[in-house]
């Protein structure tokens, strides 16, 4: 079972736990997270209970990871490219408005009004581990979608809790925090000894949000916006392998030191820190929480109450209904107005059921009824809410799903060209006006596909101006290590003009595929080198790539070279012979995307 799902587990059980408890145990419960205790010395000291611990200082771990997801689609993922990202983005702003409205016209008079930010955000963790439980058949391109109007719900959440529910708020501990800051920016330059460094300089910052009123969890997300995030650097890669084989001739401490060390540093430390704390967030951050604030009494006076109260049904509505018209509303929208970049497997359908599934505001939400709501009874009544709106949530998007997957047979979603070819982005060799198109879904590491490439000149060579041949990534990357960097420098060549002189060369040599020789083909191939290791780190080239892996998997493709024949799989041999046979066979009657 994956992180993703695990995590999403553990905060099933510990929200059962924690309503187990409350319920059966309700003053131990109570008694145990009001637990005092004093950290500091002499008149320097902090008094915490259980509860504001894991809500003040462990969930800002969680914020910090929240802020390198963030600070990493900004640097060099999804909203790094604003026509790809405008959907999402979109989305997610009216998924946090929507919502918020629905909220305070059904609070109105109640004195509850200003709790609008309970409804705005979507609880990530509990939103991916649904996804790979219950989303449909292929949920790669849904999934980029979901995760990039997250992080933008994230920033919108993370802004609303410093400018709306800030109480009390004093200047000068802020002075410290921003010196701070400016510290853990500049840590970078440090030529070694950087992570004792940016933990002491994180707790400074911590405590200064502490002191100045401003919640102390965004300076979780403050710090992560300051931690470099960059593309691994091709040279960066074969210096290590360097070190690793010195290591390996001559192993001892020293090479072994130096070899570690490069290959972390090749890494950029926002990449690692994500990788070093999401298991800790996940596994016992989120599941601690639950623990703390899920624990709702549910007797039938307080269930009464909840059935009865404007702030439960406000809260249960816009989470449901108001999330799924805020998300969906603009998508459909965009599409019929074609307006943004929808990809294969984006459909109308799925997006409903990703809608419902954003009604899961769990985490963010029972966080900001600590911050919004001072009565007891109403917070029990806001909990009850949130809860519902979570399970009718994730009813609805289940229903979605099952229907969507029944509407599209895999075996027949598989058999059509998803993606219609695009000159702009496609590599075509031949003329757009050919009658006859083969579209090849292929790995520069696999000796098929080389042999392939030899098949698709003779079909060229017999046909001539008569067919057009595209070329689309679908790299086995678990099988073919080196794949996935052979396509995103493929793609850096093709920035140039050089895309199949490139790829000739991959094919003639699939034995030498390190960043050494990626970066030696481009030599002899005459590249301008500097721009080609530019491009090479840049978002677009790994985009590109990433979208035509999100295509093959919309359309089950699963080994290669799979090739599309005018439109439509083609399946049996693809000698040479067999291909212009189909291409011949289906002119009379091609399928067009």
């Amino acid at each position: 079972m994956g992180q993703t799902r695990m995590g999403a587990l553990l905060l099933v059980i510990a929200t059962i736990v924690a309503i187990l408890w409350a319920n059966a145990f309700g003053d131990l419960y109570r008694d145990f997270w009001e637990t005092h205790f004093t950290i500091g010395v002499g008149d320097l000291h902090l008094d915490f209970t259980l509860h504001a611990l894991v809500n003040d200082a462990l969930m800002a771990v969680f914020f910090f990871t929240v802020g390198l997801e963030v600070r990493r689609e900004f640097a060099i993922g999804e909203l790094t490219d604003w026509s790809r990202a405008m959907v999402p983005v979109v989305a997610a702003v009216v998924g946090l408005a929507v919502p918020a409205l629905v909220y305070v016209a059904i609070t109105a008079g109640t004195g509850q009004e200003h709790a609008w930010g309970v409804v705005i955000s979507t609880d990530t963790a509990f939103l991916v581990g649904a996804l790979a439980l219950i989303g449909p058949r292929v949920p790669g391109r849904l999934r980029v979608f979901l995760l990039t109007l997250a992080v933008v719900d994230d920033i919108g959440a993370l802004s609303i809790i410093a400018l709306v529910y800030t109480e009390s708020f004093d200047p000068m501990p802020l002075i410290i925090a921003a010196v701070g800051l400016a510290a853990i920016y500049f840590t970078r330059y440090l030529p070694n000894g950087r992570g004792p460094v940016y933990a002491t300089l994180a707790i400074v910052v911590w405590l200064a949000f502490l002191a100045s009123g401003v919640h102390p969890t965004l300076a979780g997300v403050t710090i992560a916006l300051l931690v470099p995030v960059y593309r691994p650097n091709r040279r960066d890669i074969e210096h290590a392998l360097d070190l690793a084989r010195t290591f390996r001739q001559s192993p001892n401490t020293e090479y072994a030191r130096a070899a570690a060390n490069s290959l972390r540093e090749s890494i950029s430390i926002n990449e690692r820190l994500q990788s070093a704390w999401g298991p800790y967030v996940a596994y016992a951050v989120l599941p601690l929480f639950a623990l703390a604030n899920a624990g709702v009494r549910l007797d039938g006076e307080i269930l009464a109450a909840a059935v009865r109260s404007p702030v439960a049904w406000g809260i249960v509505i816009a989470l449901v209904i108001g999330k799924i018209v805020g998300i969906l509303g603009p998508v459909a929208l965009m599409r019929v107005m074609r307006i943004g970049e929808f990809g294969p497997g984006l459909t109308l359908d799925r997006v409903a059921g990703g809608a419902a599934l954003c009604g899961i505001g769990f985490t963010i939400s029972l966080f900001i009824i600590e911050l919004a709501i001072d009565d007891p009874a109403v917070q029990n009544e806001a909990r009850v809410g949130v809860l519902a709106a979570s399970v009718i949530a994730l009813i609805i998007a289940t229903i979605v799903f099952r229907i969507s997957d029944a509407a599209r047979p895999a075996e027949e979603t598989g058999q059509f060209l998803q993606r219609p070819v695009d000159p702009r982005r496609d590599h075509v060799f031949g003329s757009m006006d050919a009658p006859l198109e083969i579209v090849e879904y292929g790995d520069f590491q696999c000796e098929f596909c080389s042999k392939a490439s030899g098949v698709i000149q003779e079909v060229h060579e017999e046909l001539g101006d008569r067919v057009r041949y595209v070329w689309r990534h679908a790299p086995l990357t678990r099988k073919h290590p080196n794949a996935l960097a052979a396509a995103e420098a493929s793609e850096a060549a093709a920035k140039q003009g050089r895309f199949f002189e490139y790829e000739r060369s991959l094919f003639a040599d699939q034995e030498h595929q390190r960043p050494s020789d990626i970066i030696r083909r481009a030599e002899e191939l005459g590249l301008d080198v500097e721009r080609f290791e530019d491009d090479l780190r840049s978002g677009d080239v790994a985009a590109h790539v990433r979208d035509d892996l999100l295509d093959a998997e919309a359309m089950d493709i699963t080994s290669v070279p799979t090739f599309f024949i005018n439109g439509r799989r083609h399946v049996g041999p693809y000698d040479a012979r067999s291909l212009i046979r189909a291409l011949e066979e289906s002119a009379s009657d091609p399928v067009r995307s």
